[in-house]
């Protein structure tokens, strides 16, 4: 049963999605030393850190005609949708809130990064900048009907939006098990809304970073943290949603979350390093003529499974 924590879990929810963050920052870098055949050291693996300081002491850029309380606005919502995400994500047995519609929360935050990075794109009053924000929207439109359709696959199942319900509906066989494509959808659209990997295209080399191109500083840094915190994010939320939550033998309940955690975040960053970078529109046809409708009959099977019962 899922409790509410208290008051300290506010913080400390914020503060686990933050070293969950800096771990898949830490092995991206590793991974990224051995593919350059550099040695694997612990200062491959902090290198990535040592640009925080840096990044905050340097003077944000200034532009002429820009949009300074949107382009701020934009900055600072991309990150802080993804802490906000946190409050309906269990840890165990224990979440910071377990609202009736923990996964409509989940879903919004995610849909308000939409915001938050088109306004980054558009606020800057630039060229290359907007492109990537508009980029980042052609991009939501491919992959957010088919994350909808498979949060809704899991929320049939325990015919209930919160997500302490979900977790418990898996007594005895995990969601990922017998709705696959769900999970797998899932786990797309993660690597999707961290802009990440083969959906980096908002943030393309081609057009000098996009969405990053006129960031700096601390600007440029919190953009790039919104990324791994939305990563950690969505590992985190997989976990009750489609590997059983908590529940596990042996161990307590908080690790087994930190090891299912820990998994997924492992699998989502060494995918996100083997695939290439995908064409908003190629992606969009992909989505629409094969996931919406693999995901509309994956929503059929729980559906089927509890007229059923």
């Amino acid at each position: 049963m899922l409790e509410t924590g208290a008051w300290w879990t506010v913080l400390a929810a914020p503060a686990l999605l933050l070293a969950l963050a800096v771990l898949a920052v830490a092995g991206h870098a590793v991974l990224d030393a051995r593919g350059a055949g550099r040695p694997i050291t612990l200062s491959a693996a902090v290198r990535p850190l040592l640009d925080v300081p840096r990044a905050l002491l340097a003077q944000p850029r200034r532009l002429p005609a820009s949009d300074r309380l949107l382009w701020r606005a934009g900055v600072v919502t991309v990150p802080g949708a993804a802490v906000l995400s946190t409050l309906v994500i269990p840890f165990g047995n224990v979440a910071v809130a377990d609202p009736s519609v923990g996964l409509v929360w989940f879903n919004a935050m995610e849909v308000l990064t939409w915001a938050g990075l088109w306004l980054a794109g558009w606020g800057p009053n630039a060229a290359l900048s907007l492109v990537g924000g508009y980029r980042f929207l052609a991009q939501g439109l491919a992959y957010e009907l088919p994350l909808m359709f498979a949060l809704i696959s899991t929320a049939t199942g325990a015919q209930s939006l919160r997500v302490g319900d979900i977790a418990a509906a898996q007594h005895g066989l995990w969601y990922a098990v017998w709705m696959p494509v769900a999970f797998l959808v899932y786990l797309a659209g993660v690597l999707a809304f961290s802009f990440l990997g083969p959906f980096a295209y908002p943030a393309g080399r081609d057009i000098a970073g996009g969405v990053l191109s006129e960031a700096s500083g601390a600007d440029r840094l919190l953009l790039r943290a919104g990324r791994w915190l939305w990563l950690a994010a969505g590992a985190a939320m997989a976990v009750p949603l489609f590997l059983g939550g908590g529940a596990g033998p042996w161990l307590p309940a908080w690790a087994w979350s930190l090891v299912k955690t820990l998994l997924v975040l492992a699998a989502l960053v060494v995918v996100l390093r083997r695939l290439p970078v995908l064409r908003a529109d190629r992606y969009v046809e992909l989505a629409w003529v094969v996931l919406v409708p693999l995901t509309i009959a994956q929503t059929l099977v729980p559906a089927v499974v509890v007229l059923n019962r």
